[in-house]
């Protein structure tokens, strides 16, 4: 059974940081391509970071030079660096994995889903 599982959510001010991460287990992690997504209150899913077997990142451009994407494959972990953080990056944010991604911050090209851990930006 495929299983995400995210921590290091939590409460911070504008322009602090938080580190997500995400520990994968009964997949072959160093083959997946992995992302996070993130979904506000009232708002759709969306895709926020992503990084494939190889390496390749992609980014949102509204966390573009914000957040950072990283893989250990040794920890079958996931990490997201969060700077900077502003008002609207409040949401949950999610772990997701699959081995196969037309478009890597496509949440519907994405199998399995962790549950999400809670961000929230505020003063």
């Amino acid at each position: 059974q495929e299983l995400l599982v995210e921590s290091g959510g939590g409460s911070v001010q504008p322009g602090g940081s938080l580190r997500l991460s995400c520990v994968a287990s009964g997949l072959r992690f160093s083959d997946y391509t992995m992302a996070w997504f993130r979904q506000a209150p009232g708002k759709e899913r969306e895709g926020v970071a992503a990084i494939n077997k190889g390496g390749a990142l992609k980014y949102a451009d509204s966390v573009k030079g914000r957040f950072t994407v990283s893989r250990d494959n040794a920890k079958n972990t996931l990490s997201l660096q969060m700077n900077s953080l502003k008002p609207e990056d409040t949401a949950i944010y999610y772990c997701a994995a699959h081995w196969f991604v037309h478009d890597a911050l496509d949440a519907s090209d994405y199998k399995t889903w962790g549950q999400g851990t809670q961000v929230t930006v505020s003063s």
